[in-house]
């Protein structure tokens, strides 16, 4: 389950950023800088997600 919501999340950061691109060349700036902040902190947020955790000490 865990893979697929990160190969979903992945494939939101790419339609964030085309369209990000889209509507920068549409001249709607704004818009496209916040979709790009979006597309970014999901990014981090599957950095984050993708750390290996230690196991517990005994």
């Amino acid at each position: 389950m865990f893979d697929t919501i990160m190969s979903i999340v992945v494939l939101a950061i790419i339609v964030l950023v085309g369209g990000a691109l889209a509507l920068w060349r549409r001249g709607v700036r704004r818009q496209a800088v916040l979709m790009v902040v979006a597309a970014l902190v999901l990014a981090g947020n599957v950095a984050i997600w993708a750390v290996p955790v230690a196991p517990p000490a005994p």
